[in-house]
């Protein structure tokens, strides 16, 4: 019995056969349920006005933690990637190279750009082998957006090493699935809303205890304070000497129910998700083959790119198929939900 079949309806309950966990990820049942009784406190003044639970925002923190094997006190939570990549590009050097691949999604690029420090795009394969002395930040997405290809972390962080450049990995396409190690980056950047299965407005910055010290709370507000409650008012005198001195005002709606899909996650655990995810993907790059289509990557990633195909998303979403375009791909993204079945489909809608 795979994953989805232990899971049944009982945590889920897609209407289609939704393959676009690479765009948004689905709200587990307990989710859902966490943010409806907030947004009815809301309209009701139960519970102080529904005004939320810092609780609710430090398990969540915690689950994260966890998930990407750091202490929850390395671990500052907010509502956009962008919102951190900017807080880190103004800890770059003025004149700091900054080297990305090319093509990687903008959020983890322009914020260094908008700056006016030196981008220098190179292709994913040649990541490692093009870093130098001039290199100040190598910044890269675990998985890329636009066709899941998978990056060689081990070789970029010797290279990074081996110069003394600082480093930066978003994980929006990898965490839940892919085992994230975000203590051997000085930096990692995640949006929860994707194989999170997390609502929108939910994102998380780790940070090094080293690399704490490269960074200024430039968006710092009450929230950041050693003791919130005792920093309501005038500027903030002392702040928390942890990662959440980077935190940002978050939405409490979202993070209710980010307390429950991360919960969820570690219940089943990364490992079994990313056998069932990437068992998924084979399954669908093999009829691809059969059919003759190109896809991209070749290897184990849970998110497929179709080159040429970006026409066929009308006719799959028709057949019951819910799939994105990237970059000119038809791009499809299994997750815990997903079955064979749904693979099938797609393949079946594509060979119509």
């Amino acid at each position: 019995m795979d994953l989805s079949q232990r899971l049944g309806g009982a945590e889920f309950a897609p209407d289609t056969a939704y393959l676009n966990t690479s765009n948004c990820g689905l709200l587990p049942r307990r989710a859902v349920a966490a943010v409806q009784e907030l947004a009815a406190a809301n309209a009701t003044g139960r519970r102080g006005g529904g005004a939320g639970s810092f609780e609710s925002v430090e398990a969540a923190r915690a689950s994260f933690g966890r998930l990407t094997g750091v202490a929850a006190d390395r671990v500052a939570v907010g509502n956009a990637v962008c919102v951190h990549v900017a807080l880190i590009a103004g800890s770059v050097p003025a004149g700091g190279e900054v080297l990305v691949p090319e093509g990687d999604f903008s959020s983890l690029v322009t914020p260094f750009a908008v700056r006016g420090l030196p981008v220098r795009q190179v292709p994913l394969d040649r990541l490692a082998q093009s870093l130098d002395a001039r290199t100040a930040l190598v910044a890269l997405s675990a998985v890329q957006s636009a066709d899941g290809r998978l990056a060689d972390l081990a070789a970029v962080r010797e290279a990074a090493l081996a110069y003394g450049a600082r480093t930066l990995l978003d994980t929006t396409q990898a965490a839940g699935w892919l085992p994230v190690a975000a203590g051997d980056w000085d930096y990692t950047v995640t949006g929860g809303y994707k194989f999170l299965c997390s609502p929108r407005g939910t994102s998380f910055l780790t940070v090094t205890e080293q690399a704490q010290e490269t960074l200024v709370p430039l968006h710092a507000g009450w929230v950041s304070g050693a003791d919130p409650w005792q920093s309501t008012y005038g500027p903030v005198a002392d702040f928390a000497d942890s990662a959440r001195r980077f935190d940002e005002s978050v939405s409490f709606l979202a993070y209710h129910g980010a307390e429950q899909s991360l919960a969820l996650l570690e219940e089943i655990g990364t490992d079994a998700v990313h056998a069932h995810v990437t068992a998924l993907a084979r399954r669908f790059r093999r009829g691809m083959a059969d059919a003759g289509h190109d896809v991209v990557p070749a290897g184990d990633s849970p998110v497929v790119g179709a080159p040429g195909l970006g026409g066929r998303r009308e006719a799959l979403h028709a057949a019951g198929v819910d799939a994105s375009v990237r970059a000119g791909n038809l791009r499809m993204s299994f997750h815990l939900y997903n079955t064979q079945a749904d693979a099938d489909r797609a393949l079946e809608a594509l060979a119509a």
